[in-house]
């Protein structure tokens, strides 16, 4: 038999040699396919958590004691290290997506502060301004001016069953699937029992450059407001403030305060509202002083 010696048609190439160009192939794609997989799976994580705040324990700590010491004296007799455990042990070890008004109730009883009538400032987007306010008007407390507010002001905290500790790393975002993390379940409950708490005037100021001057999805509007005690409160003044130079997308006329009045007359409570309300509007002032809405306060 003659030898025949067969040769691969044209485009063909051995079968060891694709075996190799595959192997590099997914050599090369493999670890960045890996990669990729893995950010989208920490970016998707990330967007469902945000940062919790470091040493969140500590900061507490210290601002009970510089609140009790320095800023307050008259409440020196509170036990700020109690206060710290009782604060903490409403979330440690918990599910951090199903903390209830109950784990909080032990700290609301045991902070007593009580805020003279006719100075509970209320706020609805205009944190920055009411703070600043009750900064230069002493005698005026905003709920983070109260020692509950003030320790937890700007923090972000939760727990987790697997461990004792705080968390340090990130806590879920409230959402749909989490309704009920540590940090807006205490400012709801403590939101209820600032305005539980409230007598005589009391007043809110509201930002008239948004949208709506007031929100019934605010916490003013879903929480504060409707736990004013009638028998505590006889009036509420709204201040609506609008920003130095910006839009006046509402006002005391608008439909948003409409709905506050009839929610608050509805309570046997008085309704007073007033646009830019002066001294509030001199605060804003310093930022801005040769505003030509400035000059004409002077």
């Amino acid at each position: 038999m003659p030898d025949y010696e067969f040769s691969p048609a044209s485009g063909d190439r051995p079968r060891s040699w694709i075996s190799k160009q595959v192997l590099i192939v997914l050599g090369v794609c493999l670890p960045v396919i890996l990669a990729l997989a893995i950010w989208v799976g920490v970016l998707t994580w990330r967007q469902s958590s945000m940062g919790a705040t470091d040493h969140v324990s500590a900061i507490v700590l210290g601002r009970c004691l510089t609140y009790t010491r320095n800023m307050h004296p008259e409440l020196r007799n509170q036990d700020c290290k109690k206060i710290l455990n009782t604060f903490t042990s409403a979330f440690v070890s918990k599910d951090p997506c199903n903390i209830t008004k109950e784990d909080y109730q032990p700290l609301i009883d045991l902070v007593t502060q009580t805020v003279p009538c006719n100075k509970t400032l209320f706020w609805s987007r205009s944190k920055e301004l009411a703070h600043q306010y009750s900064g230069i008007q002493k005698e005026m407390f905003t709920l983070e001016d109260t020692l509950l507010g003030y320790i937890a002001d700007n923090l972000v905290w939760c727990g987790d069953p697997r461990t004792s500790e705080v968390k340090e790393e990130f806590c879920p975002y409230r959402n749909e699937n989490c309704s009920s993390t540590a940090t807006s379940v205490f400012w709801t409950v403590v939101s209820q029992k600032f305005a539980e708490s409230a007598c005589g005037t009391v007043y809110v100021m509201l930002n008239g450059s948004g949208t709506t001057a007031f929100s019934k999805a605010s916490t003013f509007g879903s929480v504060e407001v409707f736990n004013l005690h009638p028998d505590r409160v006889h009036t509420l003044h709204a201040w609506v403030m609008h920003d130095i130079g910006g839009v006046e997308r509402d006002s005391c006329l608008g439909s948003s305060i409409k709905e506050l009045k009839s929610i608050v007359n509805q309570r046997n409570i008085s309704f007073f509202c007033q646009d830019d309300y002066r001294p509030a509007r001199f605060v804003q002032c310093v930022r801005h002083p040769e505003h030509p809405s400035c000059s004409v306060l002077m």
